[in-house]
């Protein structure tokens, strides 16, 4: 079945089968993306020091898999740990630090757009 706005059927993808490719965040492993016609994104991350940054156009949904840290939402820090979700609507600048390092799903609606990633400085902002 072709879903309305999907250029394929459907897509099915084991997580080893996937891309792994350096990003602001850490290393993620892009199971799901635009490239395969779906209208969102899903990637397993694995994150430690994430570069501060929002989207202009892209809602994320975060869920915790392994590992803990917190979380900075526009200057404001929070706990994350296995099962915590984390909603970020397109324009909250946020980052993840994690010491350990921790493994998240991230789900992107529309899917992830590499020039709808802005990195945040004290002088400027601009795309990664």
């Amino acid at each position: 079945m072709i879903v309305p706005g999907c250029s394929v059927a459907y897509v099915v993808r084991h997580e080893r089968e996937a891309p792994q490719v350096p990003c602001p965040c850490g290393l993620s492993t892009r199971i799901l993306t635009a490239a395969d016609g779906a209208p969102c994104s899903v990637h397993v991350t694995v994150i430690r020091d994430a570069l501060l940054h929002y989207h202009r156009h892209t809602t994320e949904v975060y869920y915790i898999l392994e590992g803990s840290g917190k979380i900075e939402l526009d200057g404001a820090w929070h706990a994350v740990e296995p099962g915590t979700v984390v909603w970020i609507p397109p324009g909250v600048r946020h980052r993840v630090f994690s010491p350990e390092g921790l493994r998240t799903i991230v789900f992107a609606l529309p899917a992830f757009d590499p020039q709808d990633e802005w990195l945040v400085s004290s002088e400027n902002e601009k795309p990664v």
